[in-house]
């Protein structure tokens, strides 16, 4: 970030780059913890993660409310108005990421049962780490202003899709051979779709960083291979 005249100016840009660091690590925190809670049942763990959610729309709606005073005083232009536009974004994608977080602890309160979880939950456990470490990656090169990194993230979503396709289908299969299965692979199915969609997220964060770094945005599609909707699981015999 290039140092300018007034110095005030630079406070403010540094403060608004500071809350997109304290949004994002609360994010990658509430998505961890939700799946945590899942994992392991833990009912206070999902009522902690839906409380904490409310400090995250907090610091996004602090981003919003900074970055316009910043555009009304100082008219920034090419890479200082880059950056906080960026900061707008980024800040809009990690109030979802909380909101994706949020939603799979209420599924766990929903769920509140312990029977047949332990295998139910194991592929949702892994596809919220790969979802996670795209995310911490995507940050990490946000703060570093690593396009190539960015870009790396954005190559990978695929990877989220495909994993989220075999767990829907691995999901309907547990529903179909044991129908006591049914409300509590519904839950999951929903959990994995708001972890896919965190992965999403952590793309688009991707391409705002690559429009920070370079001033263009990203006009060819992304890869996506999220196939779910062409599943067709035949019923057991």
């Amino acid at each position: 970030m290039a140092e300018h005249t007034v110095r005030s100016y630079d406070q403010e840009l540094k403060m608004l780059a500071g809350k997109i660091a304290e949004m994002g690590g609360l994010a990658e925190g509430l998505v961890a913890d939700s799946v945590t809670a899942l994992v392991r049942m833990d009912t206070v763990l999902a009522q902690k993660v839906i409380l904490t959610d409310a400090r995250l729309d907090r610091l996004q709606r602090e981003v919003e409310e900074k970055a316009i005073l910043i555009i009304a005083k100082r008219q920034p232009m090419a890479m200082d108005l880059r950056e906080i536009v960026a900061a707008l974004r980024i800040s809009n994608d990690l109030e979802r990421v909380g909101d994706m977080a949020k939603n799979i602890g209420k599924r766990v309160i929903a769920i509140n049962t312990n029977f047949g979880a332990k295998k139910l939950v194991i592929g949702v456990e892994h596809l919220a780490d790969i979802a996670l470490e795209q995310l911490k990656d995507v940050l990490d090169a946000f703060t570093a202003r690593d396009d190539e990194r960015a870009l790396q993230v954005r190559k990978r979503d695929d990877e989220i899709d495909a994993l989220y396709t075999s767990l829907f289908r691995e999901l309907l299969t547990y529903m179909m051979e044991d129908p006591r299965n049914i409300t509590i692979c519904t839950h999951l199915l929903f959990c994995a779709k708001n972890i896919e969609r965190i992965g999403d997220h952590a793309t688009n964060i991707a391409e705002t960083v690559h429009y920070v770094v370079t001033g263009e945005q990203l006009v060819e599609d992304r890869p996506k291979g999220d196939t779910s909707h062409l599943v067709n699981v035949e019923p057991a015999d």
